[in-house]
């Protein structure tokens, strides 16, 4: 199957950055979706950037101009690229994506096991 991994949280004080990245490992033929979440303590998991096949990177608005998203479809990563972090921005950042990972077209999709970020006031 397939496993995502992610990777470069940590702990940053306000106004600081951070990239993460997430990459996947299995038998994969082409990346599809992907998509980068977050979960505070006591909040629901939200979305932070998300891409369609081919298309372009959607934002949640607590993040436009501060966070961008990008893709590398040979090393089937995706990374999230975060500038002038600010304290509400702590919380567990997880990655999604779809593979298709058979000719006959089927698909597979899940979830990173998170990597935490906090941001220090």
């Amino acid at each position: 199957q397939v496993q995502l991994v992610e990777s470069g949280g940590g702990l940053v004080q306000s106004g600081g950055s951070l990239r993460l990245s997430c990459t996947a490992s299995g038998n994969i033929l082409k990346f599809n979706d992907a998509g980068w979440y977050r979960q505070a303590p006591g909040k629901q998991r939200e979305m932070v950037a998300s891409i369609i096949s081919g298309g372009t990177w959607n934002y949640a608005d607590s993040v436009k101009g501060r966070f961008t998203a990008s893709r590398d479809n040979a090393k089937n990563t995706v990374y999230l690229q975060m500038n002038n972090l600010k304290p509400e921005d702590t919380a567990v950042y997880y990655c999604s994506s779809e593979f298709v990972i058979d000719p006959d077209g089927t698909t597979w999709w899940g979830w990173g096991p998170g990597t935490q970020v906090t941001v220090s006031s």
